[in-house]
C-alpha cells in the first residue's frame, strides 16, 4: 500500500520456512523501514523470547474458560514446533529475525497484534460446542499424525495454497475462523495504518493474513471499533448447562407429583452412571492419575447439574495435587519435541486431564438426559 508520503510493505511468511527467514532478511535490508511491524502480542513476543511467569496458578488455569484456551494455545504451539522441527527452523524465526533487523537498522518495531489472551477468549466464546470437538479432535490428530498429509511448507506463502488452508479452517470452524482471522486482520490493519504515519513500514505477517489486511488497509472504511475488536466476551451458560437445568427440573417435576420412587431411582441411576463414566473416561483417556478419574466419576452427575461447577475443575485440582506442577513444566513445553514427551509435563497432563474430563462430562449431559427422557417412562 501507498500513498503520497508513506508506505506499507507487507511480507506473507509461513512461520517454520527458512523461505520465509530470507525473505525477510532480503527486503529489510532493501527497504530500510523507519518501522518494522511483526504479527506479534506482547505475551507473544516474550514466550518467543523465552520468558515464562515466575507464578503459576492451577486455580486461576482451570477456572471459567481459561482451561481450554490455555490447552488449544499450547497444542497450536506444539504444533508448530513440530512442523518446525522437522524443516529445521524454530517457529516465529522470521518474527525474531525481523526485530533483530529492525535493531541493527535503527528501525522502530511495532507489535500489530491483537492479544493472544483475548483472541483465544473471543474464539472459544463464539465457537458453537460442535466446532469445539471438531477443533480439538483436529488438532489431536495432527499431533498424532492421523489424518495428516505433508505439506510442502515453502508453498504455504502461495496465495492459492492460503486461500485453502483459510478455507478448510472456514469449513471446520467458521466462527473461529472470524475471529481468529477477519478480527485479526482488522486489528493488523488499523495498527499499520497508524504506525505508517511515522514513515515506511515493512510488516512481517502470517501468509493467511495478507489478503484480508490489504482488504482493511484499501477500506479503512470497513474496520470495526478498537473496543469491538478488543472486548472480552461476557460469562454465558452453555447449552449442556441449560440441559442439567431442565434435569432438575425433571427431578423436582418427578418428586413434586409423586412419581414411584423407583422412577426417581432409575433416572437419577442413569444420571449418575452416564455422567461419571463418560467424564471418568475422558479423564482416563488423558492417562490421568487413578484418584482424578474416580473424582471425575464422582462429582460429574453433580457438576452437570449446576451451572457454576465443572467436573474438569476438581479432576484437575486432584490431578495437580499428585503431580505437583511448577513454573520449570512451563519452561520445559517450550522445548519438548514429541507428543509422548508432552504428555509426561506435569502441567500439561493436569490441563489435559482437566479438559477430557470436561468433554466427557458434557457428552454425559447431553446422552443422560435423552436417557432419561426416553428410557425411563416419564409422563408429562
Amino acid at each position: 500500500m501507498k500513498d503520497d508520503a508513506h508506505e506499507i510493505i507487507i511480507i506473507g511468511t509461513a512461520h517454520v520456512s527458512n523461505k520465509s527467514i530470507e525473505e525477510v532478511n532480503y527486503v529489510i535490508e532493501r527497504e530500510l523501514p523507519q518501522i518494522v511491524a511483526v504479527e506479534l502480542c506482547a505475551k507473544r513476543y516474550r514466550a518467543l523470547r523465552g520468558d515464562v511467569p515466575e507464578e503459576l496458578s492451577i486455580r486461576d488455569i482451570l477456572k471459567g474458560g481459561n482451561l481450554y484456551f490455555v490447552l488449544v494455545q499450547w497444542l497450536l504451539a506444539f504444533a508448530q514446533k513440530k512442523i518446525g522441527a522437522d524443516v529445521g527452523v524454530k517457529p516465529g524465526a522470521e518474527m525474531l529475525l525481523a526485530i533483530d533487523k529492525a535493531e541493527e537498522i535503527g528501525a522502530r518495531v511495532v507489535l500489530v497484534d491483537r492479544d493472544i489472551q483475548i483472541t483465544l477468549q473471543r474464539a472459544w466464546s463464539e465457537m458453537t460446542f460442535f466446532e469445539k470437538m471438531r477443533m480439538f479432535f483436529a488438532l489431536m490428530g495432527t499431533l498424532l499424525g492421523i489424518g495428516s498429509d505433508k505439506m510442502d511448507l515453502e508453498k504455504v506463502t502461495e496465495e492459492d495454497t492460503v486461500a485453502q488452508l483459510i478455507a478448510e479452517l472456514r469449513q471446520l470452524a467458521p466462527n473461529a475462523a472470524r475471529v481468529l482471522v477477519d478480527e485479526r486482520d482488522a486489528y493488523i490493519a488499523r495498527n499499520l495504518l497508524g504506525a505508517c504515519q511515522d514513515g515506511k513500514v515493512v510488516a512481517v505477517l502470517g501468509a493467511g493474513h495478507r489478503a484480508g489486511v490489504q482488504k482493511f488497509l484499501s477500506n479503512p472504511e470497513l474496520i470495526p471499533p478498537s473496543k469491538e475488536l478488543t472486548a472480552l466476551p461476557k460469562k454465558r451458560i452453555g447449552l449442556a448447562k441449560i440441559i442439567g437445568i431442565m434435569v432438575i427440573a425433571i427431578f423436582a417435576f418427578l418428586i413434586l407429583t409423586g412419581s414411584p420412587s423407583h422412577v426417581i431411582l432409575t433416572a437419577f441411576g442413569y444420571w449418575f452412571i452416564i455422567n461419571g463414566v463418560l467424564s471418568g473416561a475422558g479423564a482416563a483417556l488423558a492417562r490421568g492419575h487413578p484418584l482424578s478419574i474416580l473424582t471425575a466419576f464422582s462429582v460429574a452427575w453433580m457438576t452437570s447439574l449446576n451451572p457454576f461447577l465443572a467436573a474438569g475443575w476438581f479432576a484437575g485440582l486432584v490431578e495437580a495435587w499428585v503431580r505437583n506442577p511448577t513454573s520449570k513444566d512451563i519452561i520445559a513445553i517450550t522445548h519438548i519435541d514429541t507428543f509422548s514427551d508432552l504428555m509426561k509435563n506435569r502441567l500439561f497432563r493436569v490441563i489435559l486431564v482437566a479438559a477430557t474430563a470436561n468433554i466427557g462430562s458434557v457428552l454425559g449431559t447431553f446422552i443422560g438426559a435423552w436417557v432419561i427422557f426416553t428410557q425411563t417412562g416419564i409422563q408429562f
